[in-house]
């Protein structure tokens, strides 16, 4: 088999996978393809490594990830994400897990609105804080995968995550009143 072959047998099925998760670090389609191409261009020539690789996905992204902020410090300017822009896979589950917990909101709001709610609340979190919660919550990352794409501890995800929650949590909480931006007249 051929060293191009077989380089896209391997790294094939992940591509779709790695343009999603560097759109969610980059937020522009452009930078998202530019941080794809230059990682394949990198991975190319190590074929042998690649094909030793247990879990190839979640290396994969960690390469990613890693010449996403490469490519930060070089450029020295932080990307964020334009939530509008992101595509939510089941958003109408999300959203509900998302507000269960929030007293009154779900009965205060159609899930249209509930939509506009929480991208107001995912924008006040930090690019991190909200690049978190989409790849775990939405995108269905493993803590596990998270940890090991950004090279820290699972307990360290595990509570990152956790206050991710918390501040969207309250943020959709402090929403100042909900019915008479959203709903319009609540008493009708």
């Amino acid at each position: 088999m051929s060293h191009k072959r077989k380089f896209e047998e391997l790294v094939g099925p992940h591509l779709e996978a790695m343009y999603r998760f560097a759109f969610r670090l980059t937020g522009q389609q452009q930078d998202s393809e530019d941080l794809v191409q230059d990682i394949l261009i990198k991975l190319y020539p190590r074929l042998d490594e690649i094909s030793s690789v247990e879990r190839l996905r979640p290396w994969l992204n960690r390469v990613l990830y890693r010449q996403f902020v490469d490519s930060l410090r070089r450029q020295g300017r932080r990307a964020d994400i334009p939530l509008s822009s992101l595509e939510v896979v089941d958003e109408a589950a999300w959203l509900e897990n998302q507000c269960a917990d929030v007293p009154g909101i779900p009965e205060q709001l159609d899930m249209s609105k509930l939509g506009l709610v929480l991208d107001q609340a995912l924008f006040t979190l930090s690019p991190d804080q909200r690049t978190l919660i989409l790849l775990h919550d939405v995108d269905g990352w493993s803590q596990e995968d998270l940890a090991s794409v950004l090279g820290v501890p699972l307990g360290t995800v595990k509570s990152r995550i956790h206050r991710c929650r918390a501040a969207l949590r309250k943020k959709l909480q402090e929403t100042p009143d909900l019915s008479r931006n959203f709903l319009g007249n609540p008493d009708v």
